[in-house]
Parts: C-alpha cells; sequence; structure tokens
C-alpha cells in the first residue's frame, strides 16, 4: 500500500468516552507543553487501551520525556487535557495520580534492604502492617527474588536491582505505569533477556503502560503499540509489525530498523501494480497507488527481503538490481553484505545462514540482489 505520513485519530471532546471504556483508559487530548517559544510537544491526542503496553519511541529531544512527565504530573500542560478512566487528571499532583513511575536509575534506598525497599510505599501509605508484608510478599515472588529479601541493592545484579523497582512500582497498584527508559542501565545482552520479563511480569499484573525508550529494539519487542515521535508531535502510530513492514513516511522507513532507500518516478499505475523507474533500475510493485505519472515517489526495501546471488534471475526486466560486494560481515545467524549499484550507492542486503556450507558470496564477487514485488513500499512523503 502506499505510504503516506500517519494521521492520529483525534480524541472524544472532554467528557465522553466516545466508545469502550477500556479503549480509551487513558486519553491524551490536544497535549502541549512549550518552554518559551519552543513546543517540546506539540498538540498531540492519543487514546491507549487499558493493560496495553504503548511505547514512546524517538531520538533525544523528540519530546518522549516531556509527554511521560506530563502524565505523571513532573510538568504541567501548557495547553490541552490527559484523561484517565474519562477522569480529567492534568491538574491534580503527582500524588494525587493513581500512577507510578519507575525511572531509568531505579532509585532504590540504598540503606534499606529489599524487602524494605518494595514496602516503602506502602507504609508512606499507611497501609497496615498484615497488608505490607502480604502485598511485599507477593510483589517479591512475582519478581523471583523472595530470596534476597534482606540484601541490600548494591549487592544486587543490575538485573536484579531492575526487578526490585518494578516490583516497588506495583506494589501500590497503580492504574498507570510509567517507564522511563527502564533497561537502559543493562548491558546489551541483559537487556534483551530482561525485555521478555519485564513484559511477561506487567501483562500477569494486567496494569496499563505507557513506555519511553530510545531503543527501538526494546520498543518492538515490550510494545503491543508504537508512537515514532519526532519534534514532538506522533509521526506514526502503530503495531510494531505495522511500522516496521508498511512505514507511513521516508523518515519512519529509515528511523525503524535499516532500509534501503531509492528515488524514483511513477511510470505505471494501475489497480494491482505499479512500476516505478530509479536510477538503478526499475521496480515492480504488487499494487497500485493511485498516484499520476511522473510523480516523484521512493521505495523502500528492507535489506533481509533481499535475494542476493551471483547467478543472473531468469527475469532481470524489475525487481532486480546488479552490482558487486564491497564489504561483508560475518553474524553466525546472518550475514550482511553491501553491494555497489551503477550509481555509486550501496544496497544492503541480509542474508540468513541456514546452511553450514552454502554459497559463499565474498568481496568483489559480481552479483544480484533481487526481491519480490510485495516486498517492497512506496512513500510519497
Amino acid at each position: 500500500m502506499a505510504g503516506t505520513a500517519a494521521q492520529v485519530t483525534p480524541a472524544a471532546p472532554p467528557g465522553t468516552m466516545g466508545g469502550s471504556g477500556d479503549a480509551q483508559f487513558l486519553r491524551v487530548d490536544r497535549l502541549t507543553k512549550r518552554f518559551g517559544e519552543v513546543a517540546a510537544v506539540d498538540d498531540v491526542s492519543i487514546a491507549i487501551r487499558k493493560g496495553e503496553i504503548f511505547a514512546l519511541l524517538g531520538s533525544s529531544g523528540c519530546g518522549k520525556s516531556t509527554l511521560l512527565r506530563m502524565l505523571a504530573g513532573f510538568e504541567t500542560p501548557t495547553s490541552g487535557g490527559i484523561y484517565l478512566e474519562g477522569k480529567e487528571i492534568s491538574a491534580l499532583r503527582p500524588f494525587e495520580r493513581p500512577i507510578n513511575m519507575m525511572f531509568q536509575s531505579y532509585a532504590l534506598f540504598p540503606h534499606l534492604t529489599v524487602w524494605e525497599n518494595v514496602a516503602f510505599g506502602l507504609k508512606r501509605h499507611g497501609q497496615p502492617a498484615d497488608r505490607v508484608k502480604a502485598q511485599v510478599e507477593r510483589m517479591l515472588g512475582l519478581v523471583q527474588l523472595k530470596p534476597y529479601a534482606q540484601r541490600k541493592p548494591h549487592q544486587l545484579s543490575g538485573g536484579q536491582q531492575q526487578r526490585v523497582a518494578l516490583a516497588r512500582s506495583l506494589a501500590l497498584e497503580p492504574r498507570l505505569l510509567l517507564l522511563d527508559e527502564p533497561l537502559g542501565a543493562l548491558d546489551r545482552k541483559l537487556r534483551a533477556q530482561t525485555q521478555f520479563e519485564l513484559t511477561s511480569i506487567i501483562k500477569s499484573v494486567g496494569v496499563t503502560c505507557v513506555l519511553v525508550t530510545h531503543d527501538q529494539e526494546e520498543a518492538m519487542t515490550m510494545a503491543d503499540r508504537i508512537a515514532i515521535m519526532s519534534a514532538g508531535s506522533f509521526v506514526q502510530v502503530g503495531a510494531p509489525r505495522e511500522i516496521y513492514e508498511t512505514p507511513g513516511s521516508r523518515f519512519v522507513a529509515d528511523f525503524i530498523g535499516t532500509v534501503n532507500l531509492f528515488e524514483g518516478a511513477l511510470v505505471e499505475d494501475e489497480p494491482d501494480h505499479c512500476v516505478i523507474e530509479t536510477s538503478v533500475g526499475r521496480f515492480y510493485i504488487g499494487h497500485g497507488i493511485t498516484g499520476v505519472k511522473g510523480q516523484r515517489l521512493s521505495v523502500a526495501l528492507r535489506p533481509e527481503k533481499i535475494e542476493l546471488s551471483t547467478a543472473a534471475p531468469a527475469d532481470t526486466s524489475s525487481n532486480c538490481l546488479q552490482g558487486r560486494v564491497v564489504e561483508c560481515a560475518y553474524f553466525g545467524a546472518t550475514s550482511l553484505y553491501r553491494v555497489m549499484l551503477s550509481d555509486g550507492s550501496r544496497l544492503q542486503v541480509s542474508v540468513p545462514n541456514t546452511e553450514r556450507h552454502g554459497e559463499v558470496i565474498k568481496v568483489g564477487s559480481d552479483v544480484f540482489a533481487t526481491c519480490a514485488a510485495d516486498s517492497l513500499v512506496v512513500l510519497v512523503s
């Protein structure tokens, strides 16, 4: 399908649910935050479902942390509203909101044990001793840290500290959990392992969660939906697969994962296909786009959707690029090739290593890169 800049459905007017309460459990309505003349968050609207893990993904300075801080009550909106279960909460102070936030640093009390850290919020809210004990035991069981209850934070690994912080955040049973770069303090291998663990715990509790991250893999692994942010606005909102496979713009295609982008002109457009001519070859796409002949467009092609061979295919008239391998990296499960094309640009190709002794394509080899008609995405912006 033709890509266009994503349009976020406007939230219902303040005071109305506009459908199922679960579908609009958390609603942000035209929210703006200005610092002087700069709009850190610019007229943003979104509805988040109950029990959903929703990720705000973007580079530094895009506005995602400012939006999260407004949800928590640490920043006051310049305009717009925040509605939780239909109730406007924008004017409530942080401790008046049924919301808890887990920070990247975890902010554990170093002089308290694990048990005492988890119990801290419960005691502060005046919970009776038997309730505190039962809830702390439940939370430690949930994050599998009962054997570590009497340890101090410095006696734990980074991953264990992260789970203590999560247990403390969940102990008060918040209606909404906010996570600010929750795995940012962990090394890469531990972060990958903890993504699944953290998601499983959040889902088992059933709490609605808004996650801020700049890590694409983290967002893709953990979130039910992702909002790509840039310059204070949502560029595209959708499920991880939707955003990756059908990006709505060049920005999203280039931001999420790795992509090859080709500039070209529309030369043929029918209901069941279109053809785009570029400087490196002709692309046949298996759907029409209702465009205008001669229109300038971009074609996006993911590296893993390309087949690479030293042998020419039967048909080289379209979806076939010729070039020479100039770089190659072996990663075990995959090999990454960079192929110099006729116009001097470089094509990235990711090839799965499914056979121990398959064809080895070396640097300097002349190759043919082919792709299926349904693997290409046309972008008009």
